[in-house]
């Protein structure tokens, strides 16, 4: 993954924060908000099979497609509950350095 690929994970990020503190009519990210926590996590789950599902008949396009939904509704997930990408890599660093 390159600089400018995670700093678009950042942008994506900030717009999902902005969305959920100042939401949008029209917006997909309010409206999910406004569905409610539950609503949130059966998306995440859906996503998540989708992209199972996918990568077991081996359709790399839709692969890329349903990562990206899932990722996508994941950043909603964690923002919807005040964290962020940065307080889960630093759990992921924590349990790497507890394996060396």
């Amino acid at each position: 993954m390159n600089t400018s690929e995670l700093a678009f994970l950042e942008t994506l990020e900030s717009i999902i924060q902005e969305r959920l503190d100042n939401p949008v009519n029209g917006s997909y990210t309010a409206s999910l908000a406004a569905s409610g926590m539950q609503r949130i996590a059966q998306k995440v789950g859906e996503e998540a099979v989708e992209l199972a599902l996918a990568a077991a008949v081996g359709n790399r396009d839709e692969v890329i497609d349903e990562a990206a939904d899932l990722v996508y509704h994941l950043l909603v997930l964690l923002h919807a509950q005040e964290l962020d990408l940065g307080r889960i890599a630093a759990r992921l660093q924590e349990r790497h350095a507890g394996t060396a």
